[in-house]
């Protein structure tokens, strides 16, 4: 199913925090009056100069390099039509987003007012000198062409409207793979396009590039097929006119071994896929809903290969898969434009990829352990991390092979890491967990079912298919909640522990046995039964659900108490540690123990250094352990220093496959240079650390928060580690995302733990 986006959460994620998506962030320190004085004046002079002197500066000096423009004047956006600049800017902003999080690129999006193409191109060609280049969004055809034609001719960056070119680029490789599976040559494929607008043009477009013959396109628009004799067409659809006696959709189908729809969901019929050739090849593109639907077209022929914009399926043909990857490539050689030949190196880049064996991160993250290039994988998936070291280098090369790039590439595997750092190449952490969750979602008790927070990430977890909510609680209070709130939880199951007798005296039965030489009696057993998180592990342990979420309102002590008691520790080990997952710029670095063990000995370090590794493990991230202290290999004495060189050296002996490296300081386990300079023996040169094991409670505690609080860092967890079944206790106070991030990854914890 598609995600569901109600209008209420929409308006929150923009409105909340700041409004809108994006800000600017200065990367340089602004904390003395010298560094104001060298950001703006007397010291911005000198770079003003060198620039006056020479304008190629602007490179070295500015941010120019690494800057896009996405541009829009509102008059094509998504399926709304011509709402205005002022509405696009949403949209615009997402791009940016995008170009970001994919790519590492900065973005100012700018919605001009402006509906003359020659005056629009007016205004966007005298940016030239702020943009490194232009990504033109949202812009109604025919003007588009015109537009983007002349600025690409004109303007002395690179310049795309992804409207166009994104779709044409990431079909067109979905395409070349089809026909080579289908054993097909595209020189002599029948073609059919359903839409004329800018983005089925240029798709055709680039297909006649890719090789398919001019005379074997027929292109329908809303009044049919584009023919010669018909009287009302403009100059683009003049060039994909046809003489052929053919007049409607269903009569071009007739043998035609691929259908290319861009037009509107729902409009082509189980008969017309029954007309086209033998193995035929249906990109029904139209968003939401494709042109036929996916299991209905599947079900009327099983020779049929197919993609649609839809996450749901095979196949998406998603442009994030392209633009931030070829701008990526196209703004590190500095080219003047972005040709034919980029665009072809990226869908050939793109194509090439989806043979390769896709990597067990990838497999995981979509819960598909068999994934492989055939019928049904045609295109990488946009969660692959392995897209930008694969397309930007192609873009990048096929511009200094034509010719037009400016600078040159001549490490290319330096250019691969510098790639992969840019971005944090591990930061779609959470979304891979939440992909993965949704795959097999399981059952989740919420022990605080009477808190609206709660309420509110349940109805997304539920709509998203991310998780099966089970409700602990008060109905007529959780109820009351969903009304005031207009939540809808219809079809959630809520238990209420004091209503359910049968439940509780049998619970408490099975406690007592647990814990009766632990001096509890069956009254004691049977009272605690109605405290939720006791009655909520016990759900956990019977296999009445399958994780179990609490903590939003209760010390992390009182919520961990209960399941210790019932579910118990993992056998092989005696004790449970908290792990957060600290997403920062640099990646996510994996921070233990931060809320269970006050004052570890030596020996009960080890223990959680192997708790940790597993846990981290668990993401699919290799642990690179460094191992806290105040002293650096023996440079201060005193028991920490003591208690955490006797840990290391235990934690080597015992896990010779790890990394890690300690007793150091945290600035030394995570600066190299410094590691290089005083500590070359170090087992963390070349192994970067992302994996930060405290001394004690307080320490791993206080980094986190302030990290979080003064670093900016999205904190995860704390993820619990060592438990016997899923259990995941929340932040008191979490937010609605960091409930979502919790139960994700307590579906992927439960989906892992039923495969043992």
């Amino acid at each position: 199913m598609a995600i569901k986006i109600r209008r209420e959460d929409a308006l929150n994620y923009h409105v909340q925090g700041k409004p809108g998506k994006i800000e600017v962030v200065p990367t340089k320190p602004l904390s003395s009056q010298l560094d104001l004085a060298l950001a703006y004046s007397p010291g911005v002079a000198e770079p003003c100069k060198e620039i006056a002197n020479d304008k190629e500066n602007v490179y070295k000096y500015t941010a120019k390099g690494n800057l896009v423009a996405v541009i829009s004047n509102g008059t094509a956006v998504l399926g709304l039509g011509d709402i205005g600049p002022e509405a696009s800017k949403p949209v615009m902003e997402g791009k940016g987003v995008l170009f970001k999080k994919f790519a590492g690129i900065d973005v100012f999006d700018i919605e001009i007012d402006e509906k003359d193409p020659k005056k629009l191109i007016q205004i966007i060609r005298s940016l030239e000198p702020t943009f490194g280049g232009v990504n033109l969004e949202d812009i109604k055809a025919p003007e588009c062409f015109e537009i983007e034609q002349t600025l690409k001719r004109d303007m002395n960056i690179p310049v795309m409207h992804d409207d166009q070119h994104g779709t044409a680029i990431i079909s067109g490789a979905a395409l070349l793979n089809a026909l080579e599976i289908v054993g097909k040559k595209i020189e002599e494929i029948k073609l059919v396009v359903n839409g004329a607008g800018a983005s089925a043009v240029s798709c055709t477009r680039f297909y006649m590039t890719l090789g398919v013959k001019k005379e074997n396109i027929v292109m329908c628009d809303r009044e049919g097929v584009i023919r010669s004799d018909r009287t009302n067409l403009d100059d683009i659809k003049k060039d994909f006119t046809t003489d052929r006696d053919l007049h409607t959709l269903t009569e071009s189908l007739e043998g035609a071994d691929v259908f290319l729809g861009l037009s509107k969901g729902n409009i082509m019929t189980p008969d017309q896929v029954l007309k086209m050739a033998a193995n035929p090849i249906i990109f029904a593109l139209a968003n939401p809903d494709p042109e036929i639907a996916y299991d209905l077209a599947m079900s009327v022929r099983e020779d049929l290969i197919m993609a649609t914009g839809r996450s749901d399926y095979p196949n998406q043909v998603n442009n994030v898969l392209g633009f931030p990857y070829i701008f990526r490539g196209a703004l590190d050689v500095r080219a003047t434009s972005i040709n034919e030949e980029m665009k072809l190196a990226a869908a050939k880049a793109i194509a090439a990829l989806a043979k390769e064996p896709v990597p067990e991160i990838v497999n995981k993250a979509y819960g598909d352990a068999k994934m492989s290039f055939g019928r049904f994988y045609l295109i990488p998936k946009p969660l692959d991390p392995r897209l930008i070291t694969t397309i930007a280098p192609a873009v990048a090369r096929a511009a200094m092979e034509s010719g037009i790039a400016k600078d040159a590439i001549i490490d290319w595997e330096a250019y691969n890491l510098e790639l992969q750092e840019r971005i944090g190449i591990d930061q779609r952490l959470m979304l891979r967990v939440v992909t993965r969750a949704k795959k097999d979602p399981k059952r989740v008790v919420f022990a605080e079912a009477d808190n609206v927070k709660i309420l509110k990430a349940v109805q997304i977890l539920r709509d998203e298919k991310v998780a099966v909510p089970i409700l602990l609680g008060k109905k007529h209070k959780i109820d009351e909640i969903i009304q005031e709130n207009n939540l809808d939880l219809s079809g959630v199951t809520i238990v209420d522990p004091n209503e359910d007798e049968d439940r509780l005296r049998n619970y408490g039965n099975l406690l007592f046995e647990k814990r009766k030489r632990k001096g509890l009696t069956p009254q004691e057993c049977y009272r605690l039964m109605k405290d939720r998180n006791y009655f909520g592990s016990m759900m956990v342990e019977l296999g009445e659900a399958d994780a179990l979420i609490s903590g939003l309102t209760k010390d992390y002590p009182k919520t961990i108490l209960p399941a210790l008691h019932v579910i118990g520790v993992r056998e092989g080990t005696d004790r449970v540690a908290g792990m957060y997952i600290m997403n920062t710029n640099r990646g996510p670095f994996f921070f233990s123990d931060t809320t269970v063990n006050v004052n570890p000995t030596a020996e009960q370090l080890v223990e959680i250094i192997g708790l940790t590794a597993q846990g981290v493990r668990f993401f699919d991230i290799e642990p690179k352990i460094a191992v806290l202290s105040y002293s650096n290999f023996g440079s201060a004495k005193g028991e920490v220093a003591t208690k955490t060189s006797k840990a290391t050296a235990l934690a080597k002996e015992k896990f010779p496959e790890l990394v890690i490296e300690g007793e150091m300081q945290a600035n030394v386990a995570l600066n190299e240079e410094i590691q290089l300079g005083n500590y070359p023996f170090s087992a963390l040169i070349g192994n970067k650390a992302n994996t930060l094991i405290f001394p004690d409670l307080s320490s791993g505690n206080i980094a986190y928060k302030l990290l979080s609080e003064l670093g900016h860092a999205e904190a995860i967890g704390p993820v619990l580690l060592g438990m016997n079944k899923p259990v995941h206790i929340l932040q008191l106070g979490s937010s609605i995302r960091e409930i979502i991030n919790m139960v994700a990854i307590a579906v992927v914890d439960a989906q892992t733990s039923s495969k043992k």
